[in-house]
């Protein structure tokens, strides 16, 4: 079955363009799933932005985890039925959480398919090639 996801992105200063995968959220409309899965490794972030509030971005990616959760915490926003809360959480906008532009795949768990792209786009590539 179907399924569209979109990384979850920190951009410390918007105006530089620089930025970190910390997660990825994915809704399949068959399966009835909207999740969010964030990893944001503080030291990664702190070297691509030395100043950068981590309490903040804590604070921003815990509401958009809200927000995917349909939890109360999320405000508004989480009381919407999941189509509508993902087009909103992936909505492009000029802030410190942002979304790469939306893609699509295919898979039986979105569950799964979920901890894959995680571990394709966000989580360090493992140096253990012994080079």
């Amino acid at each position: 079955m179907w399924y569209s996801y979109a990384i979850i992105r920190v951009v410390p200063r918007v105006e530089r363009g620089e930025f970190l995968n910390v997660g990825v959220v994915l809704f399949a409309r068959e399966q009835e799933f909207l999740g969010a899965r964030i990893e944001a490794d503080p030291r990664r972030l702190l070297g691509l932005a030395a100043n950068l509030d981590l309490g903040a971005v804590e604070r921003h990616l815990a509401t958009f985890q809200a927000i995917t959760d349909g939890v109360p915490a999320g405000g508004p926003i989480a009381a919407l039925p999941p189509a509508e809360r993902f087009h909103w959480l992936v909505s492009p906008r000029s802030t410190m959480i942002q979304t790469s532009p939306v893609h699509v795949g295919r898979s039986a768990d979105p569950a799964r398919a979920l901890e894959d792209l995680l571990e394709e786009f966000v989580r360090p590539v493992s140096s253990s090639s012994g080079n």
